[in-house]
């Protein structure tokens, strides 16, 4: 769910990279860090048990601006796809704005490539989220390798549900693809927050229209305003 940080001017938003194991989830996280400037960024973070690991870093998207002065600031992260570790992958995928799905290209991961499939829609369900409100990126990674799948096979197998979602063909290692499928991911949480934004809006001046308040009792200030929507925005989430 968006955060919005008056003090900072900010409006965060959760990316959770998800995917299939060895797949190129840490690979693309580590090459986004490396690429943004370290004035904006923040460090790359291993929280590590003797179980699993989770990588995570936030980045200020100065170029991103929301409204009213106010930017966006994106906090990544990825989790193991490893089904022994699924109690973690639940609870970093929950409250995600966006998603990300790295699946492997390789035609001996495909059964590998449906599991995951299977396990991330679980944690969805388990999670009382659904695709239908949060935006979705598929990444057909490894597309480098001699024995990669043909991408209308991909498509078939994850890809081929009445909403069809953003697609790339990337070669992580080399960071192919790598920023464009942040960049979709991006776009589409900042739309679906913009849209939200907008139908809270018009739903608090109808409420205004109804019901009159007085001119003391009302602010115009944007933190008072980001702090109205904040509140909506919660409920809507």
């Amino acid at each position: 769910m968006a955060v919005i940080h008056e003090d900072r001017r900010t409006v965060s938003f959760k990316i959770v990279y998800c995917g299939t194991p060895i797949g190129g989830k840490t690979t693309n996280l580590q090459h986004i860090h490396k690429c943004l400037d370290p004035a904006s960024r923040g460090e790359l973070v291993s929280l590590s048990t003797a179980a699993d690991r989770t990588l995570f870093f936030d980045f200020l998207a100065v170029e991103a601006p929301i409204m009213n002065g106010y930017t966006a600031k994106f906090q990544l992260y990825t989790v193991p796809g490893q089904v022994v570790y699924n109690a973690t992958y639940q609870l970093v995928m929950r409250q995600a704005d966006g998603l990300v799905f790295v699946a492997d290209s390789q035609l001996d991961r495909m059964a590998d490539n449906l599991k995951s499939w299977e396990i991330f829609h679980a944690n969805l369900r388990g999670n009382e989220q659904s695709l239908d409100r949060i935006p979705l990126v598929l990444q057909y990674n490894k597309r480098d390798l001699p024995n990669a799948a043909p991408v209308e096979y991909l498509d078939y197998l994850l890809n081929n549900g009445q909403r069809r979602h953003y697609s790339f063909e990337a070669n992580a290692a080399r960071g192919h693809n790598v920023l464009s499928t942040l960049n979709a991911i991006s776009h589409e949480v900042l739309t679906r927050f913009s849209q939200c934004m907008t139908e809270n809006t018009y739903e608090g001046e109808q409420q205004q229209q109804q019901q009159p308040v007085a001119a003391e009792q009302v602010s115009n200030g944007p933190d008072s305003y980001m702090a109205r929507r904040q509140a909506t925005l919660a409920r809507r989430y």
